[in-house]
């Protein structure tokens, strides 16, 4: 049995109490902010992503984008 098959037949055998737990747990790991988003965020705030935010802005104000399906 692979770790996965493992974990799926333990969760299966969780108590509405421990399922809630679980979850609560999966839900707030995957709110967490990885490598990537930690570095977005300090290049944002160090100002590192301005001249492309300003280019944006200058597509859609010269009517130059498309928005999406």
């Amino acid at each position: 049995m692979t770790k996965v098959e493992t974990i799926k037949s333990q969760i299966e055998s969780l108590t509405p109490a421990e399922w809630e737990e679980l979850e609560l747990w999966l839900i707030a790991r995957e709110q967490q902010d990885d490598d990537w988003d930690r570095q977005m965020k300090a290049d944002a705030a160090a100002g590192k992503l301005d001249k492309w935010l300003a280019k944006v802005d200058e597509e859609i104000a010269q009517g130059r984008t498309k928005e999406l399906p």
